[in-house]
């Protein structure tokens, strides 16, 4: 377990948990779930077991460093990498990717985004130590695929090839191809099938691996973060990031490298995962009363409400009657209440 790593992505901005999240503080800087803990916190906890806590690392915006240090006191200092600007998760794994290699060539890295939710932890834990074997052994890309019970059009899909599976591991299989997040009927077509998935984000590799991936893929990338390994761990790192990070290609790791690369596996799965990506999908995780509604907060009252989220957590009593269908939340000096049906529209909305 020593070479294992674990990269956790937090830099994004969480726009659709509006008026709950902010760009001084994202969703997964909160307690969206109203359990104590923070995604971020949760997040690193659930790898607890399956990497040790030295080889933990956080990817973030410079903005949010105090929040992570304030979150996760135990992480190492060095080991909070700060993005002078976003550019999406390629440039984002490229960077822990080199610095990781320096330190380890022979580490093993399971990369996470910081705001999912994921209910049993025992399968969790199954999939991740299986999935971790396998990338440590071969010269593949592993990811995560949820099983789905929905025509989900918010996620991207997997298409794999279930006819044969690994020789070292039965559970995880070729990837056939990556679909985008598809309409409706695209998506009801899906599920029909045994062997789409939706894509969880979350991916497996050894680090010779995808810095071998990068080089072949994305050169130019490759070349910036290989041009700093004499500065990486010293004084001078944070100024040569500042520099040519903004330089770099705005692109995801899944089109930069997933789409790309002949060696990449699937492990469908099912233990309860969600990435939060909108109030509909936190109502789906949270506890739900006779009526479908799901309350977060102390002092919630409904009569005739249904199929409703209610996120009021700041001590004042909210008595609801007759919505059926919709997101309520305030926070501070806002009041949001939405169609659910109309969600997409928030991040218009502030």
């Amino acid at each position: 377990m020593k070479n294992n790593h674990l990269v956790i992505m937090a830099g994004g901005a969480g726009s659709r948990f509006w008026p709950l999240s902010s760009e001084e503080r994202p969703k997964q800087f909160l307690d969206v779930l109203g359990c104590g803990r923070t995604l971020l916190q949760l997040t690193a906890s659930r790898f607890e077991g399956l990497v040790p806590p030295e080889n933990v690392w956080v990817v973030t915006s410079a903005a949010y460093h105090d929040l992570v240090r304030e979150q996760l006191p135990d992480l190492a200092e060095d080991h909070i990498l700060l993005e002078p600007c976003r550019r999406n998760t390629a440039p984002c794994i490229a960077y822990v990717s080199w610095k990781i290699k320096k330190l380890n060539p022979r580490a093993n890295v399971v990369v996470a985004p910081s705001d999912h939710v994921v209910t049993d932890l025992d399968l969790f834990h199954a999939a991740v130590g299986e999935c971790m074997e396998f990338a440590a052994e071969t010269d593949a890309i592993v990811t995560l695929g949820i099983r789905p019970d929905r025509p989900e059009t918010g996620y991207g899909y997997i298409e794999a090839d279930l006819s044969h599976s690994s020789l070292r591991m039965k559970n995880i299989f070729r990837v056939d191809s990556f679909r985008e997040k598809p309409s409706l009927d695209v998506a009801e077509g899906y599920i029909k099938e045994p062997n789409y998935f939706w894509n969880s984000g979350i991916f497996f590799w050894s680090v010779t691996t995808i810095v071998n991936a990068f080089r072949v893929y994305c050169p130019e990338m490759a070349r910036f973060f290989e041009s700093l390994l004499p500065v990486y761990g010293t004084p001078d790192e944070q100024a040569a990031i500042d520099d040519g990070f903004p330089a770099c290609e705005n692109i995801s790791v899944d089109y930069a490298i997933m789409e790309k690369a002949e060696e990449i596996f699937v492990y469908p799965a099912k233990f309860g995962w969600s990435d939060l990506g909108s109030w509909s999908s936190l109502r789906a995780q949270s506890k739900q009363d006779l009526h479908g509604n799901a309350c977060i907060g102390e002092h919630i009252d409904l009569y005739e409400t249904n199929n409703c989220i209610v996120h009021t957590t700041q001590e004042k009593r909210v008595v609801i009657q007759g919505l059926d269908g919709y997101v309520v939340v305030e926070k501070d000096d806002v009041l949001l209440i939405c169609k659910l049906s109309e969600e997409q529209r928030i991040r218009l909305f502030h």
